[in-house]
């Protein structure tokens, strides 16, 4: 006898720093819909947020986790600044450096308990950084989660870059910030949440700050590298929250963002429902087929 079996679903959950809080309506509505993804290939945030995910957090309280350590501008100063200093030897170490630990902010900002290798993860996880002398991706997927995560989230200039089996590593979105390569790896249906942004209209004659130019740069570097993915690996649902209006760290703004992601949660059930029918069929004819 025959049985109809559900799609193996691989999700890419891409880079853009407070605007990646936008995944999790998606995250909720794969919850809501009774489907789990085979796999998560996740960049820098969206590594993150997809550890907590493959760790087996259901969406809601991934929302509850981020409204709680971020909701306000007090509670997120706290929380970095915590991470920041142990004491003045340190301070001086490699000179006065305003570079904040990833390792450090990964255990102030996780929920407690986090898994710290991937063998503890309930769905397989890979996690992209980038090599930074070989100028290449560095794909993980085994081993200390910890290390991962803080190599990809490592943004060059804010992060300290992070160090891991002799390789000197910082955020994954500068090689590959929406992985769609990775979770295409023998999947029947792909997910691509992209939450980079897209330009806006802004006075010509402004002068943005040294950050914001940094930040600006980044955003059209990852924009042309994410076309070229999606024209390579094309996904069969695609979803990009209307984030350009977000600042690439205003985390602080995390109900503002994930209201952004709320108004395309119902879109985004109805083509994902809709290409589970469309698998489910095509197994059917298969079958009477035989």
């Amino acid at each position: 006898m025959t049985t109809v079996s559900g799609p193996r679903i691989g999700v890419a959950l891409g880079g853009g720093a407070a605007r990646g809080l936008s995944h999790i309506p998606f995250i909720e509505a794969m919850d809501e819909l009774g489907l789990k993804p085979s796999l998560i290939a996740g960049t820098s945030i969206g590594a993150f947020i997809g550890a907590g995910w493959a760790a087996g957090m259901p969406g809601y309280e991934i929302r509850e986790h981020a409204l709680d350590v971020l909701g306000s501008v007090r509670a997120l100063s706290s929380r970095l600044w915590r991470t920041q200093v142990y004491d003045l030897r340190e301070m001086f170490q490699d000179g006065i450096s305003m570079q904040f630990d990833a390792f450090r902010v990964l255990g102030s900002f996780a929920p407690y308990p986090f898994p710290r290798r991937f063998r503890e993860l309930n769905i397989p996880l890979r996690i992209i950084a980038t090599d930074f002398h070989n100028w290449e991706q560095a794909v993980f997927n085994s081993g200390r989660l910890d290390k991962a995560l803080a190599a990809s989230i490592a943004i060059p200039s804010l992060f300290k870059p992070v160090i891991n089996d002799g390789r000197l590593l910082v955020d994954g979105g500068v090689v590959n910030p929406l992985p769609l390569n990775h979770a295409s790896d023998n999947m029947d249906i792909v997910i691509g949440i992209d939450v980079n942004g897209d330009p806006i209209n802004s006075d010509a004659s402004a002068c943005p700050s040294t950050v914001d130019i940094g930040m600006g740069m980044a955003q059209i570097m990852m924009h042309r590298m994410t076309a070229q993915m999606i024209g390579a690996y094309p996904p069969d649902v695609y979803i990009k929250p209307d984030v350009r209006l977000f600042g690439a760290y205003e985390f602080w703004r995390v109900r503002e963002i994930l209201e952004a992601g709320d108004a395309l949660k119902d879109r985004f059930k109805y083509q994902l429902s809709d290409k589970v029918d469309q698998f489910i069929a095509g197994q059917e004819r298969s079958f009477e087929a035989v």
